[in-house]
């Protein structure tokens, strides 16, 4: 009984201020596309692209992309009057209907003409395509109604007269495929079933010819409405056959009426130039257009797009009611209450958490509310999600979020909540605020400064010259609690009412609230300075992000930014959870589910994981309970999500914790290297065999004297120039020719040849030399460091050169000519008879015995004074460079 007394008194009261209110929908109006033309007989727009058909009186039809503003294609269809033309969606068709009495059928994309066929005895003045059967109808100055079957080779099926006169426009019912109207001349309505040729009824009111007739879309409520030449739309109940309502405000014949099918709107053209707009829920005039394109003679309108095409004598214009908003209140638990225009739905995301996979759509059942009466302009729940204000223009009503019934409603230009349930504030006018509690108006507050926004929470906030004004919600007298020098665009407050976001243009800021300072200087009995409590807010952030939208949980504020990345902010630093691939909606964070949601406006739903006991551990962490979130929190993160949580750790200076926390290996090492934890490094580093780890560790170990592992880590890193500087430092003989095996072996000639230089190796110098095509060099080195490899070194060059060449012959081997080289004679005599003794060895394995014992006897006891070179006499110095 009280629930019915208290919704009987809502629409007591809602009907006396719909009485005082005028104009309640102020529908912004902007022009998308003027496309001049012939005249305009009939408009279609083809329900998912951006095209608008248009039949023209001089026998042509264009099709406009209004969205690209330009003329996508043009059909020369005959030479006169086109009057109708509609859209056959799933068949890439359009169909229309002309003066030669003639339809013919061409497809969109490809510009064929798929059929022609003669329709009737008179001109074509009506098509209604319907929405699933093969089906057309068709009107005619014939006085008939034609069904066609396209696929029975457009067969005419049914011949449907019963009219007097012109049968002007033909509608199927969309609530009701099987049944349909007509509108005639003959001054009736007729409905009609596809099966019977003989009509259910007649509508008669009108004084005059019925030019055109459409059926409302929306709701449940049997309506249609109709067009005269009495300057007169009718609105009827086809149930009760009754008209319970006219509208009566053009000059001139109507020629076009519609049912919006989204807005709560009625829209008429007429032959006096102007469009006019009326609000369907009291019938009132709200806006009349005029384009300046003389007489209008057909809409258009796209199912769940707020466009509107019109189609006059000089041409056809497309308009933009309102703006695209996607006007959502998630609460705490998943219930989101959605408006699409004037009808309010309800989604719960419980309905497929199962389903769920982050970054993928998700499409959740929806259950319808009902309508209101205005176009809601914001929903939003209270802090405990039990009732959700509808903000209209000019009103509110608080619904109960469970049941959808009415609580409470008013006038306001705004609307916010309080903390406490039951509280909230209106503002009544840029001067005034009323304060409610408990649903009961407590006080008005005369604003000292023209508010031009005001946000809720625990301090009602006040936007006004450039700056933002706190006031308690008890006491505002005494001033404001602090006014600061923003300008915001929006308020968030955590639940704990400590910390504050200011969301401003570019950046936002955070701010923590010092409760107690407030109240110890609002219970005093002196005035608040002019500019507040200084000590009431202290700045803890400046963040240069642009916020679309966001809500705080604990100290963590998640937030959509408008370079379409979903972002956290915590303890200073901003993270990034995920990278939106289109414009998304910011539904909220449902902590049950360790999700935060997200919305597109056609309403699927994306959602990202985001656990509860990470935000809390961090929390933890920003307030200095390290104990507590060590051992209380962190059992409950999951290993998954342990990497994040040691990350924020280290960007808040706890790498020891971090370190332990940490399950990637990467921020693990990183973590070893700052704290000097070689042995932790070493582990990882033997774990990944990541060169780049060794040699990192490597470095890092000679920078700390530890010699031993820092040879291991080089090793392992293959860091051969690092394990020379080592070696040679650390004078290692041993491991610098260690290091010049392995060097050899991976082909790092450069360190192999100072590994053996630096351990008195010249063999292994010269061996790398002449193995790397450095011949020459070889010879030379060998001059100086290896005398007694200079001769043999001398003739693999002359080899390589060809022992014809001029430059070969040129070349002096020392061992020839001694007294070219008497700097390395000692060293050249000992190689001289070492060569001897090699020849000897060598000619006794290749003659025996025999040639030992003549070697013997043959070897003098002085040497040999030395033999003169050929073209030379003895001792004589030959021609060639030293």
């Amino acid at each position: 009984v009280l629930a019915a007394y208290v919704v009987a008194k809502y629409l007591i009261l809602k009907f006396s201020l719909h009485l005082i209110m005028a104009g309640t929908i102020k529908q912004e109006v902007k022009k998308k596309l003027v496309a001049r033309s012939e005249r305009v007989k009939c408009i279609d727009m083809h329900p998912k692209e951006p095209w608008m058909l248009c039949s023209l009186y001089s026998g042509q039809v264009h099709l406009w992309d209004f969205e690209a503003q330009n003329l996508v294609k043009s059909f020369e269809i005959v030479d006169l009057p086109v009057r109708s033309v509609r859209f056959i969606v799933r068949m890439s068709w359009f169909i229309c209907g002309s003066d030669d009495m003639c339809c013919r059928v061409f497809n969109f994309n490809t510009m064929e003409k798929v059929k022609v066929f003669e329709a009737h005895q008179d001109y074509i003045r009506g098509l209604a395509v319907h929405d699933q059967l093969p089906y057309v109808l068709t009107s005619s100055d014939d006085m008939t109604v034609k069904l066609w079957d396209w696929s029975k080779g457009w067969q005419n099926t049914m011949i449907f007269e019963s009219h007097s006169h012109y049968v002007m426009g033909v509608v199927f019912n969309p609530k009701d495929p099987n049944t349909f109207a007509t509108a005639s001349l003959d001054r009736t309505v007729k409905v009609w079933n596809l099966t019977n040729s003989i009509p259910n009824f007649t509508l008669e009111g009108h004084e005059k010819g019925v030019n055109c007739v459409e059926y409302y879309r929306g709701g449940d409520k049997p309506y249609l409405i109709t067009g005269s030449d009495d300057k007169t739309a009718r609105i009827w109940d086809y149930q009760t056959k009754c008209c319970i309502q006219t509208l009566s405000a053009h000059s001139h014949n109507l020629s076009c009426v519609m049912f919006h099918p989204d807005m709560p709107l009625i829209i008429t053209g007429s032959e006096d130039e102007t469009v006019k707009i009326w609000h369907m829920a009291t019938y009132r005039l709200e806006t009349t257009l005029d384009y300046g394109l003389e007489r209008v003679w057909s809409l258009g309108a796209q199912a769940g797009a707020n466009k509107l095409a019109i189609g006059c004598d000089k041409g056809s214009v497309v308009i933009k009611l309102g703006k695209d908003r996607f006007i959502f209140s998630m609460d705490l638990n998943g219930k989101i209450i959605v408006a699409q225009h004037n009808e309010i739905h309800q989604m719960n995301v419980k309905t497929a958490v199962d389903e769920i996979v982050d970054g993928e759509k998700v499409t959740l059942p929806v259950k319808d509310l009902g309508t209101v009466e205005n176009l809601p302009k914001k929903l939003e729940h209270n802090a405990n999600g039990q009732f959700i204000a509808v903000v209209s223009e000019g009103e509110y009503v608080i619904n109960t979020a469970l049941a959808w019934r009415p609580k409470s409603f008013g006038q306001c230009l705004q609307f916010v909540w309080g903390t406490e349930t039951g509280g909230y504030a209106v503002l009544d006018n840029p001067k005034s605020i009323t304060i409610f509690k408990n649903f009961k108006q407590k006080k008005v507050f005369k604003s000292p400064v023209t508010a031009q926004t005001i946000f809720g929470g625990p301090l009602i906030c006040m936007k006004a010259d450039d700056a933002a004004h706190f006031y308690d919600w008890e006491v505002q007298e005494k001033g404001p609690v602090r006014k600061i020098a923003a300008s915001p665009k929006a308020v968030y407050w955590n639940e704990t009412s400590e910390l504050c976001c200011l969301v401003c243009e570019s950046s936002f800021y955070v701010l923590r609230y010092n409760r107690d300072v407030v109240q110890a200087q609002l219970d005093g009995a002196e005035a608040l300075p002019e500019d507040g409590i200084e000590e009431a807010f202290e700045l803890l952030d400046e963040i240069d992000d642009k916020v679309r939208a966001g809500q705080w949980i604990g100290d963590c504020f998640l937030y959509t930014n408008r370079n379409q990345r979903l972002n956290y902010y915590i303890g200073g630093e901003t993270y990034t959870l995920a990278v939106l691939d289109r414009k998304l909606y910011f539904l909220g964070y449902v902590p049950k589910e360790n999700r935060v949601f997200l919305s597109d406006k056609d309403r699927s739903i994306v959602s990202y994981q985001m656990y509860l006991s990470v935000i809390e551990y961090q929390t933890a962490i920003v307030r200095g309970d390290l104990e507590g979130a060590q051992k209380l929190i962190l059992p409950r993160v999951p290993q998954s999500h342990r990497s994040k949580v040691a990350r924020f750790l280290d960007a808040q200076g706890h790498k020891e914790i971090a370190l332990e926390v940490s399950e990637d290996d990467e921020h693990k090492f990183e973590l070893a290297v700052q704290l000097k934890r070689l042995d932790v490094a070493q582990a990882i580093a033997e774990k990944s065999q990541s060169q780049a780890k060794w040699k990192q560790l490597g470095d890092l170990a000679v920078q700390y004297c530890k010699f031993p592992l820092a040879a291991t880590a080089l090793k392992a890193g293959e860091d051969y120039n690092g394990l020379l500087l080592l070696y040679s430092s650390t004078n290692d003989a041993e491991g610098l020719r260690e290091l010049a095996k392995m060097a050899e072996e991976k082909g790092k000639n450069n360190v192999a040849f100072m590994a053996h230089y630096l351990s008195n190796n010249m063999e292994g110098c010269l061996s790398i030399l002449c193995a790397s095509q450095r011949t020459p060099h070889a010879a030379i080195f060998a001059r100086s460091y290896a005398p007694k490899s200079a001769s043999r070194v001398v003739q693999q060059w002359k080899k390589e050169l060809g022992p014809a060449t001029r430059i070969a012959a040129q070349i002096a081997d020392p061992l020839e000519f001694p007294n070219l080289f008497p700097e390395i004679q000692p060293a050249l005599e000992e190689a001289a008879g070492q060569k001897k003794l090699a020849d000897a060895a060598a000619a006794a394995e290749a003659g025996g015995p025999e040639a030992e014992k003549e070697e013997e006897e043959e070897t003098p006891d002085e040497e040999p004074p030395a033999a003169a070179p050929e073209g030379g006499a003895a001792g004589e110095v030959p021609e060639v460079p030293t």
